[in-house]
């Protein structure tokens, strides 16, 4: 079983002893390493595609799992109960898709003790969504992997909102207070990109153009921002 360093990263957010739910199983490569590791008590593998929880499915009959492992055709959290499961993995799609299965699926998301979530875009909109609606981020961590970033999001639920700064919704709260190695590198490429977009989108009088070059230079001003963390 390929089990990448993405992968390690978001199962290494799930407590031990958890009751587990993966929205999105794919192969269910996760739930079966958290169960023959002993972390999890039992799964639930579940996906909207019939053919990745058809390979799910064969995977967690090969590693004799399937009275612990079940699959369910789902689309979200749609065929869950409320404290079926007390955690939660939805990783490996944008941050928006997150946050709109999490918010069709109210009363289970609240039921849920964590959230472990690897959003592969729009993470600000996925931080700004936990933030609203009762989550702390307890734990980020991420992982570069084949020239790509995973960040790694991991929400508990609490009575009274935490706010968060602009620059806290767009590159994490934790990651700055950690100073973590792997968003200075993300930050430091983040900016050589934006930099040649904004050379670029100077020389261009569109309005479209306009209006993405103020985005751009908004940005660039958030990441320098976010670079006085690591001079603290």
């Amino acid at each position: 079983m390929v089990f990448s360093k993405r992968m390690q990263c978001v199962a290494s957010m799930v407590t031990p002893g958890s009751r587990l739910a993966d929205i999105g199983c794919d192969h269910a490569y996760i739930p079966i390493w958290l169960f023959e590791t002993g972390r999890i008590t039992m799964a639930v593998a579940m996906d909207i595609r019939l053919g990745p929880l058809e390979r799910a499915k064969e995977n967690i009959v090969h590693h004799g799992l399937e009275k612990y492992i079940q699959t369910r055709l789902s689309d979200g959290m749609e065929k869950l109960s409320p404290g079926e499961v007390n955690s939660a993995i939805l990783a490996g799609i944008g941050g928006k898709l997150i946050v709109r299965i999490l918010s069709n699926s109210p009363r289970i998301v609240h039921s849920l003790e964590e959230l472990v979530l690897e959003p592969q875009s729009e993470t600000k909109a996925l931080r700004q969504y936990l933030m609203e609606t009762g989550f702390r981020i307890e734990s980020e961590d991420m992982v570069l992997e084949d020239g790509k970033f995973y960040p790694v999001i991991k929400a508990v639920p609490i009575e009274q909102i935490e706010t968060l700064s602009e620059e806290q919704l767009r590159f994490g709260p934790k990651f700055l207070k950690m100073r973590h190695p792997v968003l200075m590198t993300y930050l430091q490429w983040k900016e050589k990109v934006n930099l040649r977009l904004e050379k670029s989108l100077q020389r261009t009088e569109s309005q479209h153009a306009k209006k993405r070059l103020k985005e751009i230079q908004e940005e660039i001003q958030h990441i320098r921002a976010a670079y006085v963390y690591y001079d603290m």
